[in-house]
């Protein structure tokens, strides 16, 4: 019986890490890329993606609001905002300094609509399917983001003016709940064709996104929704991505080729969680410091 005892033990230490522990060790990831023209001054980019904030959660508050201190170049925010209905004025201000600064973003579900109850074992299953909660003031949330200058990317392209570059961006509305119209990259390409290099965002990286930005020309591409897989496991990582990304591209840089095109993809594993499920295990929630460098 002394197994049993063992098991159980290590069960509920896995559980005061995971639930009690780790989802709040927030981590800042930094790597660099070249995909910049030569010469080209460095452009730092913070993405930050998946915060789900409740309106209690004052220390993901309070570290979201203490990265206004990097002074990135650029933000890219890829959606999932919010975490409960009353989280609009909480986010805005946690993100206040980063409003300061150049920014995009895209929206997710979670942006949308409230979490809801779910059993979390379905996630290996197969994708959750598109939320069934009560409809949130998504409209306040975009106007707070435009309002301070960020750029909606939500099925459509923008331009910035960084370090000397003209940067183009393309981006879809949140692919998991089917928003994305893929039918506007084209269009989104065409806009952007006199821009020294291009950058999709997308709040999930769904195949038929990346492929669609690849092909128009993205070198790099942004994404959340993963979580990283949230409960990861030693030695094997995560055990779902949540879409059709294989769980090896669950968080992290990565490499892919479309229609003839080499581009990176870059997946930050967030900040936060459902309410419904307060876990991360061996999956710290992240923000991700981008540095694109100069090719050559």
């Amino acid at each position: 019986m002394s197994w049993l005892y063992a098991i159980a033990a290590i069960g509920v230490a896995c559980a005061i890490w995971g639930i009690g522990i780790e989802r709040y060790l927030f981590v800042i990831r930094r790597e660099s890329v070249k995909i910049l023209p030569p010469k080209s001054a460095p452009i730092s980019v913070l993405h930050i993606g998946d915060i789900h904030l409740a309106p209690w959660q004052k220390r993901k508050a309070k570290f979201v609001h203490s990265l206004g201190e990097l002074k990135p170049d650029l933000v890219i925010n890829t959606g999932d905002n919010l975490g409960h209905a009353d989280a609009i004025g909480p986010v805005l201000t946690a993100l206040a300094p980063l409003l300061q600064r150049p920014g995009v973003f895209v929206n997710g579900s979670n942006d949308y609509y409230a979490p809801v109850l779910r059993n979390p074992l379905g996630y290996l299953a197969k994708p959750s399917e598109r939320s069934e909660g009560p409809a949130l003031d998504t409209a306040r949330l975009v106007g707070g983001f435009r309002s301070s200058g960020w750029l909606n990317l939500n099925n459509r392209e923008g331009q910035l003016n960084i370090n000397g570059l003209k940067l183009g961006l393309m981006g879809v509305d949140d692919a998991h709940d089917e928003l994305d119209n893929l039918t506007s990259i084209p269009n989104q390409a065409n806009a952007l064709a006199d821009c020294d290099v291009i950058l999709g965002v997308s709040h999930a990286p769904y195949l038929r996104v990346l492929e669609a930005m690849g092909a128009a020309g993205a070198s790099m591409i942004f994404a959340g929704h993963t979580h990283g897989g949230q409960v990861c496991l030693p030695m094997v990582g995560a055990l779902t991505t949540n879409c059709d990304l294989p769980a090896k591209y669950a968080k992290g840089i990565s490499a892919w080729r479309f229609a003839g095109r080499d581009v990176i993809l870059n997946v930050v594993a967030g900040l936060g969680h459902s309410i419904y499920a307060p876990v991360r295990f061996f999956c710290r929630p992240e923000v991700r410091l981008i540095t694109l460098e100069p090719k050559g």
